[in-house]
């Protein structure tokens, strides 16, 4: 294994599946690593590996941290892409939690090692998960697609055909990677309001679980989540209020929302194919508008 994978400990793990998401493009209003975090914390997991950032990070564009330990001695706390294992409860299946950044150099090496350590392990599947910026409302649930490029999986998964074209963000790279080791994969994308980007989501991050534990066939507890996610339309709500043009925008997004509930409660929903073209049109416009951020699904 190459020396910038540093691996504290072997874990000894059943039936694993690796679930990765990335601070930067990929994750917009910081839901896919809210997600990710929260997943840690509720399953108790463990740090047992990381990857060195020397030679992948810009540290001028991603700075690393000065803290007080113990209010006396300073310590420096470096941009991290960490590998962390935890059982999950009630399945008879580990997971490998993968927690960082979006890497600035050498794409096709960073990920190779994360392939690596997946076969090692034997990991049965990678799971991404990411967040793009969209027209939806903050009041309304956060839609969540998944895609993958096994025909196989998508049949057994309920999933979508990835047939994305257009930039990516090491996710897509990454689920490239997989593709090579022979590693089947998962991509989950949840859209989160452009209009309040900065933000931290906890409705996104509660539908990426939530969406987790369907394909995995798994219960996940999203109580926390649920709570912050009160506060956060409170408070997103409050901040719309405040100005005219906004509120009557948000409206505009909450009547489309519920105009799509209602065709597909009525079964009148477009093709996927037709949905297909009107996302990739979408796509396409935002990347020559200069758009920022996660834009699409690019995995």
């Amino acid at each position: 294994m190459a020396r910038e994978l540093r691996v504290y400990e072997r874990p000894s793990l059943e039936r694993p599946v690796l679930i990765g998401a990335f601070r930067g493009w990929n994750d917009g209003g910081q839901a896919a690593t809210l997600a990710a975090g929260y997943l840690a914390k509720l399953w108790g997991a463990r740090k047992f590996a990381d990857i060195d950032p020397e030679l992948f990070v810009d540290f001028q564009a991603t700075r690393p941290n000065v803290s007080l330990d113990e209010g006396h001695t300073r310590r420096i706390d470096w941009p991290e892409n960490a590998f962390f294992r935890a059982r999950i409860p009630g399945a008879d299946r580990d997971a490998v939690l993968l927690v960082g950044v979006e890497p600035n150099y050498r794409w096709r090496a960073f990920t190779e090692l994360i392939g690596g350590l997946s076969s090692d392990l034997g990991v049965e599947m990678v799971i991404t998960l990411g967040a793009l910026l969209a027209d939806v409302p903050h009041t309304r649930p956060s839609p969540v697609t998944g895609a993958a490029t096994d025909p196989k999986l998508v049949d057994e998964l309920g999933l979508q055909l990835s047939r994305y074209e257009g930039p990516t963000g090491v996710v897509g790279v990454l689920l490239d990677a997989c593709r090579r080791a022979g590693i089947p994969s998962v991509s989950l994308w949840a859209a989160v309001p452009h209009y309040v980007s900065l933000a931290p989501s906890p409705r996104a991050a509660r539908a990426l679980c939530e969406r987790l534990a369907n394909v995995l066939a798994i219960s996940i507890d999203v109580t926390e989540l649920e709570e912050a996610e009160e506060s956060y339309v409170e408070q997103v709500s409050q901040a719309v209020a405040s100005d005219s043009d906004t509120a009557a925008y948000v409206e505009e997004l909450e009547q489309r929302a519920d105009s799509l509930d209602w065709l597909e409660e009525s079964g009148e929903l477009p093709s996927g194919e037709a949905l297909a073209a009107e996302i990739a049109r979408f796509l396409r416009e935002r990347e020559r508008n200069g758009g920022g951020g996660p834009s699409g699904p690019t995995g």
